[in-house]
């Protein structure tokens, strides 16, 4: 349809046509089909998985959940579960720094002195992680073009920056640090607005106790705190027409005051970073992001789950250990359970602008870099993935053939129309992206 032809289907008189139908924006909608919105999310958890009670026998529609998948078993028909996936990338570095590093890159680590187990150094990966180059496609086009392109949240990570803290990556040698601090990520997202809502709240007390004193003070004083209550007006109105909330679809989630980075804390922040992660994604602010559960060779302890033990210590245990079996279960369940809040809160958003929930525009993939904590393998990779946003044909349990992990990195930028014909080494990459369709 043409301008001309849209504008006379409006009933516009014929004086207008020749103005209107220069615009090159009036009718923009009406001439170009508006494609759904796609979001990634990667979920990490370290240490491996415990096969026996996460990986389903049944390959096909009817998977069964076993222990750890059980929190998911209500996004069934929108699972994806990969099994035989392998991580083959070699060289520099122990199996825990290049399942980590080289998780996203499927390329190798450069040499370097960063020590791994088993007198094994290494330094940085040579390339990109795939969420940094989806972000960065999607940052290339006017239409999937966000505030920041990708946002990436943390959970127990610390400070210390090194092959088994970070999976994303800007390019070589370019590691991205996750927020772990929701208080860091609040003011990334929407700049100083809770300090601003506390002075907000000081003025309003101002004014408050201008008000009760104003009839007990003399003339000469009563003007002088007309000043000052007019100082107060203006701050005020500076304030609210500083605030940067007034273009959010939604206004940020509040936090709670005091919540530390520290281990015991792990389920507090682990909520509030979702929350902020979802928060963004409502707001456009991105459509990329990580969510980051501590780190390779984590050794967070789980006291909330009456788990003394540190987790990578448990996860070293042979399998005849069965109460550190068992912890490990509980453990990785926890990590399923907190994906599942993340996904009950994608499904329950309506989709902005769009149809369906946020969850049929967004695919969630939960991965580790083990597959299996005590014999550090880097074979069967856990990798869930959840969610309609990718057009993947989902609802199933399916064989990957043994195949390499980059063919799944692969699938993924040409899900969102980015026919990479390699990502990270090429060797790996010599069959293609894998089917999901």
């Amino acid at each position: 349809m043409n301008r001309r032809t849209a504008l006379k289907q409006l009933g516009l008189s014929s004086l207008s046509l020749p103005i209107l139908s220069q615009s090159p924006t009036l009718f923009a909608e009406a001439n170009s089909k508006v494609s759904p919105k796609q979001r990634l999310v990667v979920m990490f958890s370290p240490n491996g998985t415990i096969s026996e009670e996460f990986w389903p026998e049944r390959i096909g529609e009817d998977f069964e959940h076993k222990r750890i998948l059980k929190p998911l078993e209500p996004f069934h028909d929108k699972m994806l579960v990969l099994r035989d996936l392998h991580n083959k990338v070699k060289g520099d570095g122990d199996n825990h720094m290049r399942g980590m590093s080289c998780l996203l890159t499927g390329i190798e680590l450069f040499p370097g002195n960063v020590m791994g187990g088993g007198n094994t150094p290494s330094g940085w990966p040579k390339g990109i992680s795939i969420d940094r180059e989806i972000s960065n496609f999607f940052q290339s086009k006017e239409s999937t073009r966000t505030r920041h392109g990708a946002l990436h949240f943390g959970v127990g990570v610390k400070d210390t920056s090194d092959p088994w803290t970070r999976m994303s990556y800007h390019g070589p040698n370019q590691p991205v640090t996750p927020f772990a601090d929701p208080y860091d990520a609040y003011r990334r997202l929407y700049g100083n607005v809770r300090e601003k809502k506390k002075v907000r709240s000081v003025l309003d007390d101002l004014k408050s106790d201008f008000a009760k004193v104003a009839n007990r003070l003399p003339e000469s004083d009563r003007k002088l705190l007309i000043e000052h209550s007019k100082l107060v007006d203006r701050m005020e109105n500076e304030y609210a027409n500083s605030s940067s909330l007034d273009n959010l679809m939604v206004k940020p989630p509040e936090l709670p005051e005091g919540i530390l980075n520290r281990n015991d804390n792990l389920p507090q922040l682990s909520r509030l970073q979702i929350d902020l992660l979802v928060n963004s994604f409502i707001n456009d602010f991105a459509r990329v992001a990580t969510l980051q559960y501590t780190k390779s060779v984590g050794q967070a302890k789980m006291n909330w789950l009456d788990i003394d033990d540190a987790h990578h210590t448990l996860s070293h245990e042979p399998d005849k250990n069965k109460d550190a079996y068992e912890k490990l279960v509980r453990i990785n369940t926890w990590f399923a359970e907190e994906l599942a809040y993340l996904l009950k809160k994608l499904e329950s958003t309506p989709e902005p602008g769009q149809k369906g929930s946020m969850l049929d525009h967004t695919l969630v993939i939960w991965t580790n870099e083990l597959g299996k904590g005590n014999s550090h393998t880097l074979d069967h990779i856990p990798f869930i993935l959840i969610g309609n946003g990718f057009g993947f044909n989902m609802g199933r349990s399916m064989w990957c053939d043994n195949s390499t992990h980059n063919r799944l990195l692969l699938s993924l930028a040409h899900a969102v129309g980015h026919p990479l014909k390699t990502f990270g080494n090429p060797t790996l990459c010599k069959r293609g992206p894998l089917d999901l369709s």
